[in-house]
């Protein structure tokens, strides 16, 4: 007969297998196998690490693969140490950096971790006993002689060979000792929690592998790492990122979500939903540009976009972001509902940046940039380079339209 010890060590590989499903590393060989039979034999679950450092204020969907993993790694009755860098986003991490990254305030870090935190709540369980939060700066900010023996489980050509600090060595380009630190704070968290498992994405690898480093000089159990796949962007080439302007938000309205995954190229579209539907919902038979067999690429494309929304939404939602789409992008009339924006004139004329920084939260910058390359409306007429400031009688009463998706009727305060 079967000992009970045969049993766990199934049901430990079968479970492995299909947590690491859609990873591209899962490390080492057999390593999340044995951690799963070992917690099992201890009656506990797993502690999985997530570490995030809140250098922007909101989650979008290349988040949400490594988000949707640690999700079924609570769904299988394991417990999410999410960490919000706090402490190591003053460093700033230089992975994929050609150079360091801009310090921010302490201000700024507070205001995204509360931000990141809230919209992760959209992916991961909530419950207590499945998430714990957790912020470095409660670990992190330690006695010279603390920093000087994590400083001392590492050696500088150990950080050198990491390839983007090596590419910058070969290309004459400096690298601070504030970045070579960064990598040991990361791995210190890790001995901090007592982490199981690590997740990450692939550009974390060299991270990941230096935390088992660390909790080995620490005399702690090595953590089983996983790297998720780098979701490209919605110009279907770069990585997903706010600061390219590719990104689709996990908090972008139904509309905004719907209009923007319309715009992802065909081919990528079957990695969009394996990445971040699949795992959730099923798979489906999908030909080569990731439609289900039998529909076109168009029709795959907004079942996709439905998908998404009805994910991060609602089914009702997505059906009437869908009917959106229609009216603006397939008849060309205006969208039924249109929010309403008040102004204030001076002189007479209203200053369009500061209207569309206001009603849009984007920065005047930004808003004069939009206007100048002839992606503003008012009316029937799109605005001509220069053009920031218009009489208040023209602007009353009109919509305007700034990209594709973004409307507001204008009305004199």
């Amino acid at each position: 007969m079967p000992n009970a010890d045969d049993g766990a060590a199934e049901a430990a590989a079968e479970l492995s297998s299909r947590l690491a499903s859609g990873a591209v590393d899962s490390l080492p060989e057999g390593g999340l196998e044995q951690k799963l039979l070992s917690a099992s034999r201890e009656g506990r679950p797993l502690r999985v690490k997530l570490g995030i450092d809140p250098t922007a204020p909101d989650i979008h969907l290349g988040h949400a693969v490594v988000l949707g993993k640690l999700r079924e790694f609570q769904d299988a009755g394991h417990r999410v140490v999410l960490i919000i860098g706090d402490y190591t986003a003053r460093v700033g991490d230089p992975s994929g950096r050609s150079e360091q990254r801009p310090m921010l305030s302490e201000a700024e870090i507070d205001a995204n971790a509360a931000t990141f935190q809230e919209q992760a709540l959209k992916i991961l369980d909530g419950d207590p006993g499945r998430l714990e939060v957790r912020r470095n700066s409660e670990w992190l900010d330690m006695p010279m002689a603390d920093l000087l023996r994590l400083v001392g489980t590492t050696t500088a050509a150990q950080l050198l060979e990491r390839e983007d600090f090596a590419k910058r060595m070969a290309s004459g380009q400096s690298i601070s000792i504030l970045e070579l630190l960064y990598p040991l704070l990361q791995g210190y968290d890790s001995v901090a929690i007592d982490a199981d498992v690590e997740l990450g994405g692939t550009d974390q690898k060299f991270n990941l592998l230096l935390g088992r480093d660390i909790q080995r000089a620490y005399g702690r159990p090595e953590q089983a790492i996983m790297t998720m796949p780098i979701l490209v962007g919605t110009d279907g080439r770069r990585k997903m990122s706010k600061s390219l302007r590719n990104e689709i938000g996990i908090t972008d309205s139904p509309q905004e979500m719907y209009g923007k995954t319309m715009a992802v190229p065909d081919e990528a579209m079957a990695e969009y939903r394996r990445l971040l539907l699949d795992p959730r919902f099923g798979e489906h038979e999908r030909g080569q540009n990731g439609e289900v067999e039998g529909r076109s690429a168009r029709d795959a494309k907004r079942a996709l976009a439905r998908d998404l929304v009805a994910w991060l939404h609602s089914p009702e939602e997505a059906t009437a972001a869908e009917r959106h789409f229609d009216r603006v992008f397939v008849e060309h009339q205006l969208p039924e509902e249109i929010e309403e924006s008040t102004f204030a004139s001076d002189g007479g004329l209203v200053h369009l940046p500061g209207l569309i920084a206001e009603a849009f939260g984007v920065s005047r910058s930004e808003a004069r940039r939009l206007i100048d390359q002839g992606g503003v409306t008012l009316g029937e007429k799109a605005l001509e380079a220069g053009e920031h400031d218009v009489p208040s009688e023209r602007a009353d009463g009109q919509v305007l339209k700034v990209g594709r998706r973004r409307f507001r009727r204008l009305r004199a305060g």
